[in-house]
């Protein structure tokens, strides 16, 4: 079993972006018809894919299913917002939400009331898919053919994997060690569905920011259980404003979930510019419901012609974070690579040394309408002074960026919330709207406590890293098993580094040294020069309901 995954509560088949339906033993099933407000998805309706264990379903709607006198909105929403909404539909300037599916995944706990989008088509699961929990928690088993838009107010809420459910998919693995949730999630992204989650403790002052990751495939509410319902309103309202043909188009090119997630994140309260919306203000890993701007949202939403949709940024690592596992950090099996996206390129900050640098492009982009675009890199959260992007192309289209090993920082917006991630963002522009954010992020270990200070060169040497964790300082079981040493690195003369000393007080063991190389030094001569290095390498213990332990194991 991967040591990510622990108790495999959270397994999952693998997937991957490409994918194919299976051929089934009969003939292929038919579509799944809504009727009445109502879509029910069972085994029958629904199509196998491969790879994996995941499932299409092809929704129908009848023309005579939503008949005209059905209205866009329920009479309780009167703001400003729900009023224009309903003036560009009743002159048929807004497509309304006919043809758009919506799916609780909680049972019914933070259901979106019927009345209130009256043309919303409710997805339902039959009995055997509820059996196997197809209906709940986080939106990884089904895909759906037409726009989508749902909840889940859930999260694993005991023991030491304790999540919420963002979290919990974008760490789950398929027990191999391959990170299955953020393929899917990206999958649900181009397929045009977006659900919300509520970040339940993994976004608060207690613990800080601790989501791995950055991400434009859903949204996270600010706090538990009913929060996730202003922003489920606000996405139906999006949806239903749109131009009946950009709508079309949007679904015709697979770019409804980015533009929604655009038009959500230039339209919230505070983000009135350009500017605003190329900032971290406009783009924070969780979301208040009092930030949310109906009336500029559906403006924008109508705003947007076929020929100026933005598009989906599509990133591609060319040069890679660098380290050495067993020298640089410890762990067989696990890498400085979280995952890899289109949307989001994902990293954990791993290695001992003080200064990183990646290269990545956005060059994979295209414009639905072939407009030529210009690509601008916004470091939305970190040490400004301690991340450096320079643009490689004349239109931005790569980027070289440049990190040192920072401290925490103040969340944006959240003075009392504190995040150790680095999170840069990528749009693209085409001459008329900015695309929605793609995602880099880089984790940096915040219970691990680490000294640098600066060498001959002028850069950062590392002076010793404790990994054990710190007292009341959190850090994911399922990314960072536990370490229970200290290391202190020397140097020679020219500013070299010859190797390390590990100290275990504490654990009944003896202190050990290390060659450069990483061998441990069992014997050193009578001028202290390392006579006899041995390699040694390190063991992800798993345990039930224990996160995993590093274990150093001596090659002899």
């Amino acid at each position: 079993m991967s040591w990510q995954y622990g108790l495999g509560i959270l397994a999952a088949g693998l997937l991957i972006s490409d994918l194919a339906v299976a051929e089934e033993p009969a003939t292929m099933p038919p579509v799944a018809e809504a009727r009445g407000g109502v879509v029910q998805i069972t085994r029958q309706n629904t199509h196998a894919l491969l790879p994996g264990n995941r499932r299409l379903a092809r929704v129908v709607f009848p023309k005579s299913d939503i008949p005209v006198l059905v209205p866009v909105l329920g009479p309780r929403l009167n703001q400003p917002g729900h009023q224009l909404l309903r003036r560009l539909y009743a002159a048929g300037k807004a497509a309304g939400n006919d043809g758009d599916l919506y799916e609780n995944r909680d049972r019914a706990h933070s259901r979106l009331p019927p009345e209130a989008h009256p043309q919303l088509t409710h997805v339902v699961y039959g009995d055997s898919f509820q059996a196997r929990k197809l209906d709940y928690g986080g939106a990884v088993q089904m895909l759906f053919d037409a726009p989508l838009i749902g909840n889940s107010s859930t999260a694993l809420t005991a023991g030491p994997f304790w999540r919420s459910m963002p979290r919990m998919m974008l760490t789950m693995d398929d027990g191999s060690g391959i990170r299955t949730g953020p393929q899917r999630l990206y999958q649900n992204y181009g397929a045009g569905q977006i659900h919300v989650y509520p970040e339940h403790r993994d976004h608060d002052p207690e613990q800080g920011d601790v989501l791995p990751a950055n991400t434009p495939y859903y949204l996270i509410s600010k706090g538990s259980s009913g929060s996730d319902q202003a922003h489920l309103q606000a996405l139906a309202t999006i949806l239903a404003a749109f131009r009946p043909d950009t709508k079309a188009f949007l679904h015709q090119t697979g770019l409804i979930s980015p533009t929604v997630q655009m038009i959500y994140r230039r339209a919230r309260v505070g983000v009135r510019s350009r500017t605003a919306y190329l900032s971290g203000a406009a783009h924070p890993t969780v979301f208040d419901g009092r930030d949310i701007d109906l009336l500029r949202m559906v403006g924008l939403a109508n705003a947007i012609a076929p020929d100026a949709v933005p598009p989906m940024v599509r990133l591609q690592v060319i040069r890679d974070l660098r380290a050495r596992e067993g020298v640089d950090y410890f762990g067989q099996g696990i890498s400085e690579v979280l995952f890899d996206t289109p949307g989001v390129i994902a990293r954990v900050w791993r290695s001992r040394v003080g200064q990183r640098r990646m290269v990545v492009s956005a060059g994979a982009t295209r414009d639905p309408n072939g407009r030529k675009l210009h690509f601008d890199w916004v470091l939305l959260h970190g040490d400004p002074t301690r991340v450096a992007i320079t643009p490689l192309d004349p239109d931005g289209a790569r980027a070289r960026i440049d990190l040192t090993w920072q401290d925490p920082r103040a969340a944006p917006g959240t003075p009392d919330i504190v995040s150790s991630r680095i999170d840069i963002g990528v749009f693209a522009n085409n001459g008329v709207h900015d695309s929605a954010p793609a995602f880099i992020s880089v984790l940096l270990p915040r219970h691990e406590t680490r000294r640098y200070k600066t060498g001959p060169d002028g850069g950062l040497r590392v002076i010793s890293i404790d990994r054990a964790r710190a007292d009341g300082v959190y850090g994911d079981p399922l990314i960072f098993p536990e370490t229970p040493w200290r290391d202190q690195y020397h140097y020679n003369a020219a500013g070299e580094i010859t190797g390390w000393t590990r100290l275990r007080s504490g654990q009944g063991d003896t202190d050990d040294d290390y060659d450069a190389e990483g061998q441990r030094i069992l014997v050193r001569d009578a001028q202290g020069i390392p006579a006899q290095p041995a390699p040694v390498r390190y063991l992800i213990e798993q345990s039930a309901n224990k996160p995993a332990r590093l274990r150093e194991e001596l090659l002899e």
